[in-house]
């Protein structure tokens, strides 16, 4: 594969974001699901793939649809690449809270982040041990399907498909996207619902008249009269492009997150490898362990730093966010774009048992933990993380904004 061809992929990616767009400029359904773009986007080039366009038309298409067998392979690798970009900038920027201060507000909170999360895994294993595996033959890693797709979404589905592939499940890495893509849709079209039924019962303590989001909001757009800066300049262009600088910081902090990773799997070689053997097979964790937490460590340490050293004030946290949301924009189009359906038609009633299963339990914790755990505001605070857990960040600070479009409870801040 030639670079230019990588390059060619990469532009089609952009154009078919362009067109997601426009879709959700004009089309009502599109909106009023709050269908990010980028999504929009991979189902069109899922359609024009081989999994639809090339199982129609046949012949010459059936291979890779309209596009060549070099493109879809360089989306499918993409996102284990661009998943280290979203979770690096994740503190690079960021004033860590204090730890009293972060015990009183986010405790609650993230006891019911983690709720969630750990959760999830629960009802996977239990899933996978009681059902899944014994019954419908499914590979037992299906067992962390839904908490890779429902809390982690579609960079950790993406960024776990070389894993899959090492431990010989590659059908896994699909139904993982297929998994965000499904929980993604339920998490926006219930949290909506959701809102609504909390407006009418009284259980919303900021909202109380529609929660009907603003046709600007549904097309995706800010009001005239609405201003936001991308970032903050923190040197001078002259010396150096400000978000060419912000990239160098996510890539010393990706550098660093792999150095970690691979002083990790040496030592481990070294000593656990040669000590814990099975049947001849030694025991590896790190060699499984994916670049991209190891990365988000990494963003971690360049923070700290910077701080240290005095040139904090070079990294801005928006400007970060701004190179995460484009690393993660491309990432999912080409997660969508590369998707295998048959994997998900093999493993259909798997499938849509698990996009069962983590639907119902997300719910539950909605409603029947998070009154109890969290308290006053607790629907403000709670429906942020349910849409989270049920699809990405930005579902769930969307959710968040119809409940508490002026920000004066403190879900935002926790």
């Amino acid at each position: 594969m030639s670079p230019a061809q990588a390059g060619f992929a990469i532009l089609v990616l952009g154009v078919a974001l362009v067109i997601g767009k426009l879709i959700r400029l004009n089309v009502r359904w599109v909106q009023r699901v709050f269908l990010p773009s980028s999504i929009v986007a991979g189902f069109v080039l899922m359609f024009l793939g081989p999994w639809v366009l090339g199982r129609i038309a046949g012949g010459s298409f059936a291979a890779a649809g309209i596009f060549t067998p070099e493109i879809l392979r360089v989306w499918s690798a993409l996102p284990g690449l661009l998943i280290s970009v979203v979770f690096a900038t994740m503190f690079l920027g960021q004033k860590l809270p204090n730890p009293r201060k972060a015990a009183q507000l986010v405790g609650p909170q993230l006891s019911f982040g983690v709720a969630f999360g750990a959760g999830q895994y629960v009802v996977g294993i239990l899933l996978a041990v009681l059902l899944l595996t014994p019954v419908f033959g499914t590979n037992p890693l299906a067992a962390a399907l839904i908490e890779i797709s429902f809390e982690g979404g579609h960079g950790t589905a993406a960024g776990m498909r070389p894993i899959f592939n090492s431990l010989g499940w590659e059908a896994g890495a699909d139904l993982a996207v297929g998994l965000a893509t499904l929980s993604l849709l339920l998490g926006v079209i219930l949290g909506v619902a959701w809102i609504n039924w909390g407006v009418r019962t009284g259980k919303t303590e900021i909202l109380k008249g529609s929660a009907q989001a603003s046709l600007e909001e549904q097309r995706g757009l800010f009001r005239k009269d609405e201003y936001f800066a991308a970032g903050r300049l923190t040197t001078q262009p002259a010396s150096v492009e400000p978000l060419s600088l912000h990239v160098a910081f996510t890539c010393l902090a990706i550098l660093i997150g792999w150095v970690m990773l691979e002083l990790l799997r040496w030592l481990e070689q070294l000593t656990i490898a040669r000590i814990m053997i099975s049947d001849g097979v030694p025991l590896e964790l790190f060699r499984f362990l994916p670049l991209f937490p190891m990365a988000m460590l990494g963003g971690v340490i360049v923070q700290r730093i910077a701080r240290a050293l005095g040139f904090e004030r070079l990294i801005d946290h928006q400007m970060m966010l701004r190179i995460q949301g484009l690393a993660l924009d491309f990432l999912v189009v080409a997660a969508i774009a590369s998707l295998s359906l048959g994997a998900i038609q093999d493993n259909l009633a798997a499938f849509v048992i698990m996009a069962i299963a983590g639907t119902v339990f997300n719910t539950f914790l909605f409603f029947w933990l998070a009154p109890r755990l969290i308290g006053r505001y607790w629907f403000e605070r709670a429906i942020a993380d349910y849409g989270q857990s049920m699809g990405v960040t930005a579902t769930g600070l969307m959710l968040l904004r119809i409940t508490d479009p002026e920000m004066q409870s403190p879900a935002y801040e926790a």
